[in-house]
């Protein structure tokens, strides 16, 4: 992890635990992510890490126009932020259908983009828009690998399914949408060969598709692993999401990145109960514990080692050095930050030092207004 000082002026007002936001690092992982795609143009980054509109407007402001996300809470919160394109990159089914086509109807100047696998279920995502007088742009969803959506990348499946989407009323067929979680490979040279693999399979079927006559011209790739492989490639869009706030688990595995945790957890120690041992007020209900390991790191405190973990304690034992005093502030890097955001309603904002803002986290909820 890079030398950050998540310490900051008005810490102590600040109850425990909270999640903050450092707008000074995020901005400087902003500005490395459009180096590395060479501009905004091509960036569709997913929401899904921050569910936050004020990162949304922090992205426009740097001329971003495209958003992904996963929910029509996050679709709506970008609508309402004035985003150009937004790709819901997750099966419509059920009352998500008529919910997605009833974001088309109010936020008229967005447009909003379905990804899919289903003949069956874009079929009725199709006749609702008809019904609205809609033309929806449609992407397939490609399995990757990764094995949890998406249509199989084997080129005789692909070339038929996408034919056939192609002709399903009130969509338009526009290309593919292609993310490879599954290839987060901490060798960065054994990762840039598995996305190269990938690619060329899939431009392979592309060009099989258009030969037959249907124009595939958006192919959405990727997410923060492979996204700079992905980036040298000028005919893909990019769509990482977690860098811009970065996480220890992303960190640690991925040094080729070197994008800088932006987020941390202001926790305060609560006792020591033994030698050697002391707790935060940092149960796993407060950071994301969807991780099997290490569920993150504490700032700056390198011999403190995870003891036991339950809903509202952590208890940590020093290998070397004193304990922290009862009540000492700390803060801890959680290993993963997309699950962690979800747990707050809102993230405290530091900029240079000092607090600045609060931001609410905007599409926490499953639902906004639709």
């Amino acid at each position: 992890m890079q030398n950050v000082d998540y310490h900051f002026e008005g810490e102590r007002e600040i109850p425990s635990p909270a999640l903050v936001y450092h707008e000074d690092v995020i901005d400087k992982n902003i500005e490395k992510t459009l180096a590395i795609a060479g501009g905004p143009e091509r960036m569709w980054p997913h929401v899904k890490t921050h569910k936050n509109a004020a990162v949304i407007r922090m992205l426009e402001a740097r001329g971003i126009k495209r958003f992904k996300c996963a929910t029509i809470a996050e679709a709506e919160m970008c609508a309402m932020c004035g985003a150009e394109h937004i790709l819901v990159a997750y099966p419509l089914v059920g009352p998500a259908i008529d919910r997605f086509v009833a974001l088309n109807l109010r936020y008229t100047g967005s447009t909003f983009w379905a990804a899919g696998d289903d003949l069956e279920q874009l079929a009725l995502l199709g006749a609702a828009a008809g019904r609205a007088g809609l033309t929806i742009p449609l992407l397939v969803d490609v399995n990757c690998g990764m094995n949890r959506t998406g249509v199989p990348l084997e080129e005789a499946v692909l070339k038929e399914f996408c034919l056939a989407a192609a002709r399903i009323s009130g969509l338009k067929l526009e290309g593919f949408h292609c993310y490879d979680g599954n290839l987060g490979l901490k060798d960065p040279c054994e990762r840039e060969a598995a996305v190269g693999a990938v690619t060329e399979t899939l431009f392979s079927v592309r060009a099989a598709v258009e030969a037959a006559g249907q124009k595939l011209p958006v192919l959405v790739m990727g997410g923060t692993p492979t996204f700079p492989f992905h980036a040298r490639n000028r005919a893909v869009f990019l769509s990482p999401g977690t860098l811009f706030i970065q996480d220890h688990g992303y960190d640690a595995k991925y040094k080729d990145l070197a994008f800088t945790p932006g987020a941390a957890l202001l926790t305060r120690v609560i006792s020591r109960p033994g030698k050697d041992l002391f707790t935060l007020d940092l149960g796993y209900k407060a950071i994301s514990a969807d991780q099997g390991g290490e569920r993150g790191i504490i700032a700056g405190l390198p011999d403190a080692v995870p003891e036991s973990h339950s809903e509202e304690h952590w208890v940590f034992r020093m290998r070397a050095g004193e304990c922290p005093a009862v009540g000492s502030i700390l803060y801890v890097i959680p290993t993963h930050i997309c699950s962690t955001t979800v747990l707050y309603p809102g993230v405290y904002v530091v900029r240079n030092g000092h607090l600045v803002n609060y931001w609410k986290t905007s599409a926490r909820d499953r639902k906004i207004s639709l």
